[in-house]
């Protein structure tokens, strides 16, 4: 026997098993995380365009494309762990607002134009929307 098998065995001796539905207790899922990115994004833009320093702009450009992943990142999270098949039935839009939200998310990586943060945020609102009608 293997040192890595006599660990293993010790481990698997003493613990306790846990069954659990999901990552954490429910409620922490809400879509604000997803729009606070999202208003991240849209001040990085509208700071990229009134700034004439291209070193600043570098910078609001950078964030502002960590902002994006992030706003990505806490729309998949609801979409994954938090909406159930039910939820989808009772709102048949659902599917197609998380594909444009996270859509306009990618497409404001690649511009500084306003109006796609601005459709992002409106896309944002349309999920809680969803969501806060789920929770009641």
């Amino acid at each position: 026997m293997t040192i890595l098998q006599r660990i293993t065995d010790v481990i698997n001796a003493t613990a306790d098993p846990v069954h659990a539905h999901c990552d954490l207790p429910c409620g922490v899922y809400d879509p604000a995380q997803a729009k606070l990115e999202a208003q991240s994004v849209k001040a990085c833009m509208e700071k990229y365009a009134a700034s004439s320093d291209n070193d600043f702009k570098v910078r609001a450009t950078t964030i502002k494309e960590e902002r994006c992943e992030l706003v990505k990142h806490h729309l998949w999270v609801l979409w994954t762990d938090y909406f159930k098949p039910e939820h989808v039935a009772a709102h048949p839009s659902l599917h197609d607002l998380f594909w444009k939200a996270t859509k306009s998310a990618g497409e404001a990586k690649k511009t500084n134009d306003v109006a796609v943060a601005d459709r992002l945020l409106s896309e944002i609102d349309a999920i809680a929307e969803i969501f806060w009608a789920t929770k009641k």
